[in-house]
């Protein structure tokens, strides 16, 4: 993705897990965890609103680890529906950010599966950022941000998301009184508009900071 980006094997309960870390120009202010769509649809670590993603933390100085869930790519193991990728992502936490400011990010699939590290991480660790975007609350159940954590989380859907509706994002989010960014005209894969996207991200990032 940039000129320092670095390609990992980590380990999981399935076995090797394949990851990129993208590192910012200085050192960098944490570490982000970001997380790729549904495995079973052609979601890997390289699509491009995961990279989006990663772009955005790299620009505001976090260093960004993307990762393949089990089955994807260079990753072993089988899909598991939520429940085995939830610890894939944990065992990328804890070996790439044991310890120190962490944020977690997430795309469609990949959001639903954040949702659950994030409740499972809340109580153990400070989380300085978390950001959902097309989270697949029609498909999955997602789980409820921690409410200490909700002004530093950021929930983003299109408008026109005809893969998630944004009725069932709504659903998902008012009983917690969590905002939901919308992006008008906005589709799943958010077509001509990554760039809003980014921004979107990265002016969170630095508000929350």
């Amino acid at each position: 993705m940039n000129a320092q980006t670095e390609n990992l094997q980590l380990e999981g309960a399935a076995g090797a897990i394949e990851a990129r870390r993208d590192l910012p120009g200085g050192a960098p202010r944490g570490i982000a965890v970001v997380a790729h769509p549904h495995p079973l649809f052609g979601g890997t670590m390289d699509n491009k609103v995961v990279q989006t993603l990663a772009r955005a933390f790299v620009q505001c100085g976090w260093g960004v680890v993307r990762f393949n869930f089990r089955g994807v790519g260079g990753s072993a193991g089988v899909h598991d529906a939520g429940q085995g990728e939830l610890d894939d992502l944990l065992a990328v936490v804890r070996q790439v950010a044991p310890q120190g400011p962490l944020a977690l990010a997430g795309f469609s699939f990949g959001a639903f599966v954040t949702s659950h590290a994030l409740a499972a991480l809340w109580p153990q660790r400070e989380l300085r950022h978390a950001v959902l975007v097309g989270t697949a609350a029609s498909r999955f159940q997602v789980a409820p941000v921690p409410p200490e954590a909700h002004l530093r989380t950021l929930v983003v859907h299109g408008e026109q998301d005809d893969t998630v509706p944004l009725a069932d994002v709504l659903d998902w989010a008012r009983p917690q009184t969590l905002p939901v960014t919308v992006i008008p005209g906005g589709g799943h894969f958010f077509h001509g508009q990554l760039s809003l996207l980014k921004n979107l991200v990265v002016r969170h990032l630095q508000s929350a900071d």
